[in-house]
């Protein structure tokens, strides 16, 4: 690749300017017909030269990129090195908790795994580090912690166990594996172009990052895709798609199982506008049944998104539900949102009857984001 001084410029590419005397000499040295006939000879013999340089790359730019692909074969087989001796290590701890009983958890406090996430960043997997700080929180988060600790474990020992045994895996649960456990991959899916549905944006933040999450809707390629964005602490990220516009774009798919929708945003075609159509929607038991569908690609899974169709939320003992208007089947609220300010604003939506609503559905139960009117409005969100 040549400089901007011209470095890498072959001697024959230099020719012409140094033989340029030569080819002005006198007509009278050579016959009329024979000027022509050098010069076509020159000028051949310079593209036959010019096509060689081009076919066959120097001896140190193979050696370059033979030797770039080597260092990074090397690199990606010290991390996996490491995030195994992270994943080995994890177990035993695992072991070491569930043989002293849970309830000395509750008594440790967080220090013991806050240290054991510190371990998992050394050990190059943010995604084990993080399911290990969540298990700290867990003695905290009320009534019924040891049987949610206990889960938990059982997820994190799956996903140790399905690292150290990725080898025996099919690709598309291997692929999850190592996203889950923190490989971050490329955007390689084919890119779809679809007018795309902003169903819902929100943000967490922790004491280190700010994640935001935008949820998509492509009406013809009938797919629903999570886009990421991440900022500092106190900062806000970047990426802004506000809920009920349309987005004419490009997405690509992140590797992964099925259960995992996570996308980039490539190419804009036209500025974001107001949608004039909505996403379809399922009942609260087909709801339910994907994301027992999901689970089998990916036990780790939270929820799902999912648009359910005709439901109205009704108290139910000390939570809330959304119960089939045409039914007799609900999902419960998670405890997050059966608290928060968005209940409220769904419930004056739908002043009782049926509404739409665009959420996440797990085991914790369904976290409502947006809302629509049974009649004609734009798009509440709720978060």
């Amino acid at each position: 690749m040549q400089g901007p001084s011209g470095e890498g410029a072959t001697p024959e590419a230099e020719a012409p300017e140094a033989e340029a005397p030569e080819a002005e000499a006198p007509e009278a040295e050579a016959p009329e017909a024979e000027a022509p006939v050098r010069g076509k000879t020159w000028i051949a013999g310079r593209h036959e030269r010019a096509e060689e340089g081009a076919a066959v790359p120097s001896a140190s730019a193979a050696t370059a990129v033979t030797g770039d692909a080597e260092a990074a074969r090397r690199r990606a087989q010290r991390r996996a090195e490491r995030i195994t001796a992270g994943a080995t290590e994890l177990e035993q701890r695992l072991v070491d908790l569930l043989r002293g009983g849970l309830a000395g958890a509750g008594q440790a406090g967080d220090a013991l795994w806050e240290e054991t996430a510190a371990r998992m960043v050394d050990a190059q997997a943010p995604g084990l580090a993080a399911r290990a700080r969540e298990l700290g929180s867990i003695p905290s988060s009320g009534p019924g912690w040891p049987v949610r600790l206990l889960e938990e474990c059982a997820l994190l020992h799956l996903l140790d166990q399905g690292w150290l045994r990725r080898e025996e895996l099919p690709d598309g649960l291997a692929a999850t594996v190592r996203a889950r456990v923190g490989l971050q991959a490329t955007a390689d899916g084919p890119p779809v172009r679809d007018d795309w549905l902003v169903l819902a944006q929100y943000d967490t933040a922790d004491a280190r990052l700010t994640t935001r999450r935008v949820w998509l809707y492509g009406p013809e390629s009938d797919r629903t895709v999570l886009l990421l964005s991440y900022g500092a602490a106190g900062r806000a990220p970047e990426l802004t798609l506000p809920v009920g516009l349309a987005l004419d774009a490009e997405v690509s798919a992140y590797p992964g199982g099925a259960g995992r929708r996570r996308a980039a945003l490539g190419r804009r075609f036209a500025p974001p506008r107001p949608a004039r159509t909505r996403p379809g929607g399922l009942t609260t038991s087909q709801a339910a049944a994907r994301y027992g569908d999901a689970l089998r690609d990916d036990p780790w899974l939270d929820s799902v998104p999912v648009t359910l169709d005709r439901v109205v939320p009704v108290p139910d003992g000390d939570g809330w539900q959304l119960a089939d208007a045409d039914g007799d089947t609900a999902l419960p609220l998670t405890r997050t949102a059966g608290s928060g300010s968005g209940l409220w604003r769904l419930v004056a939506l739908a002043g009782g009857a049926p509404v739409t609503v665009f959420g996440e559905c797990g085991h914790r139960g369904f976290t409502p984001l947006t809302a629509w009117p049974a009649g004609p409005g734009p798009a509440v969100p709720l978060c």
